[in-house]
Parts: C-alpha cells; structure tokens; sequence
C-alpha cells in the first residue's frame, strides 16, 4: 500500500486529489508543518528537503507534487488519469503536467510577491503570458486535454483552486472559474479538500 506524508493547508492537495481519483487503498501520514514535523529526523530521512507531498511505495521514494502525479498515474493505468505510451495526447498531458509547477507556480509567486523579474533570468516567462496560456487552453475544455480529465488537470486545478479561490492571489478571469467548477465539483476534490483543510485526517 503507498504511503503518503501529507499536511493540511499545503501543496499536499495536489497528492491527496490524486490518489482519491484513483480510487486505490493508501495510508495517509499526517506530517502538520504548522508543528515542524516536515523537519524532524524521521521525515528527512523521506524527504530530504523537509517538504510535503512526499510519498513511498515500497522500496520506492518521492517527493515534488508533479514527480508524484506522473509515477501514480501510471502505476495505475486502470484510474486512466494519464494518455498511455504512443497515444497522441502523451505529449500533450506531459507538457501540461510540468507547466503546473514550472510556469504557474512562479507566476502565482511574482503576483503574490509584486516581485520585479529579469526577463532573461526568468526562464518560465512571466506572469501575464502564462495565465493567457492557460486561459486559452482551458478555453477549448472542459479539461486540459480536451474530454478526458488527466493528472494534469489535478497539478493545473490545485494552483489555480490555491491562488485564485483559497488565498485569491491570482485575479480569475472567466475560464478559470468555469474549470474550477468542474473540478471543485469532482468527488475526489471533495473528499480531498477535506483532508486538505483540516476537517479530516
């Protein structure tokens, strides 16, 4: 059974909404940053970065909340949550996967943190071409594929329910809000916007 570390009101979302739509058995372990358990000599000898999703499965180790979505999501093709090998949306699927935490994650910190960027040090863009990126392709919907909900739309889906609804960082534009529907109105989400909010362990 995959065992994941996780803590309430963290990018732990991202974890705890995938393995809910896979619908597989998991142990959860409540790792609460908010005590510093993510730096206690147990948990960095999981992750050695002292940070939260991290997950085992057997003998196998992770962390980084895309790296997880990938590895689960073909360790259980049956959750169909990712094109398989030679379908022609794998490209698709594994450019959207990383875009999530190599584009929108440092968009969603320059607007938080009105922070000045160097155009060539800042290799992922800027803020208002990513989220006009992402607005057009959501615009094609109802998913980042087109028809068929992926493990990229729960790394797309979890920033954007962080910066644009929870803490509402991001100013929402139309599209946003009609996929944050769609996905907010998942039964996975659900179950694990409970976990994530503290309501349950």
């Amino acid at each position: 059974m995959m065992k994941l570390y996780w803590s309430p009101r963290s990018r732990s979302f991202t974890a705890l909404w995938l393995m809910e739509e896979t619908g597989v058995a998991y142990e959860r372990v409540l790792t609460d940053i908010s005590t510093g358990a993510q730096r206690t000599l147990e948990f960095l000898a999981v992750n050695p970065m002292g940070k939260v999703p991290a997950l085992q499965d057997g003998d196998a180790t992770m962390a980084e909340a895309a790296a997880i979505c990938a590895y689960v999501a073909e360790r259980y093709p049956e959750a169909k949550l990712a094109p398989p090998l030679g379908d022609s949306h794998r490209a698709k699927y594994l450019y959207w996967l990383f875009f999530a935490p190599g584009c929108i994650e440092p968009a969603i910190a320059q607007i938080a943190t009105k922070m000045e960027l160097n155009p060539v040090a800042a290799g992922w863009g800027d803020a208002q071409r990513v989220f006009d990126v992402l607005e057009a392709a959501l615009d094609e919907g109802p998913w980042i594929l087109g028809a068929q909900f992926s493990a990229a739309d729960i790394a797309i889906g979890s920033g954007l329910n962080f910066a644009v609804r929870n803490f509402k960082m991001v100013p929402s534009r139309p599209a946003f809000e009609r996929y944050l529907d769609r996905c907010s109105a998942r039964p996975a989400f659900q179950r694990a916007m409970e976990f994530a909010s503290g309501e349950k362990t």
